[in-house]
């Protein structure tokens, strides 16, 4: 977000934004996830360990590796035939998940770096299988085919271990609000959903439970655990005008609270937003 459209300024523009965001948002979140689509750690990682395994004959065999290291690759009848066979193997198992995404990307017309991997090995596979077979006059290019592939898959398998990590922290910061929360209707106290309340109504907070939505204390005394946020191992004391926050832990006292912010305009929601928005 640039400068000028903070919506510091603007508090309606700030709730829509944080609570309820715009469709632009949901779409460039939905096009940024989208490369993404299907793929898993696990997926990465199995083709990363087959890539590299055909990635060392290749290397083998490569004569500038020959020259490099000083030795004599063994021969047999065929044996030119090794690096694009394999190659063409390494391409479609380890290079495919690139090409797929670069052909999504391009029809979605937002190319991006699966479309950037994918016309890279795809020019070198191509221009050196040319070379290999009499059509063009070169330098095939497999080896540095091998390694570019086997370096974007270990890349995207941490990429993706990454999102998959920061995926089950939303779902621990989920469970820590309550589903239902003691609402206080004049001296009588109702059993409702958190998605009932409303900012202004009153909630009891009893001893060791979980703080349903963002407040400030109206009536009694505790300590409230807010370390999933804040680190703080000590509770922190709570008395008659201090702030709340939805998924702490109350701890000895009970208290009355003034409901601020319920739904995704809560600390704890707009944490969760942030998480998703860096994956």
């Amino acid at each position: 977000m640039r400068p000028e459209e903070q919506p510091h300024d603007h508090p309606e523009h700030a709730m829509g934004t944080a609570a309820h965001p715009t469709h632009a948002s949901h779409d460039h979140e939905a096009a940024g996830h989208d490369k993404h689509a299907g793929h898993t750690p696990g997926m990465f990682r199995d083709r990363f360990w087959l890539s590299l395994l055909l990635t060392l004959p290749i290397l083998y065999f490569d004569a500038h590796f020959q020259d490099w290291f000083g030795y004599q690759a063994v021969q047999f009848p065929g044996v030119a035939w090794v690096q694009p066979l394999l190659s063409a193997v390494l391409y479609l198992y380890g290079g495919g998940v690139f090409v797929q995404g670069a052909v999504g990307e391009l029809r979605a017309r937002q190319p991006g770096m699966m479309t950037l991997i994918g016309l890279a090995i795809s020019v070198a596979f191509i221009y050196s299988v040319a070379v290999s077979i009499g059509l063009l006059q070169g330098m095939a290019l497999y080896w540095e085919l091998a390694t570019l592939i086997v370096i974007m898959l270990l890349g995207h398998w941490i990429e993706m271990a990454s999102i998959q990590g920061a995926s089950q922290a939303l779902e621990h910061l989920a469970a820590l609000v309550p589903a239902e929360a003691h609402r206080m209707v004049g001296d009588r106290v109702e059993d409702v959903p958190v998605s009932e309340l409303r900012v202004g109504e009153r909630v009891l907070i009893r001893p060791g439970e979980q703080i349903p939505v963002d407040g400030v204390v109206l009536d009694g005394a505790s300590s409230v655990n807010e370390a999933f946020l804040t680190g703080e191992s000590r509770p922190v004391p709570k008395e008659k005008g201090t702030e709340v926050i939805a998924g702490a832990v109350n701890g000895e006292g009970a208290l009355v609270v003034e409901v601020q912010r319920t739904g995704e305009a809560t600390t704890l929601s707009q944490i969760r937003r942030l998480v998703e928005e860096a994956q």
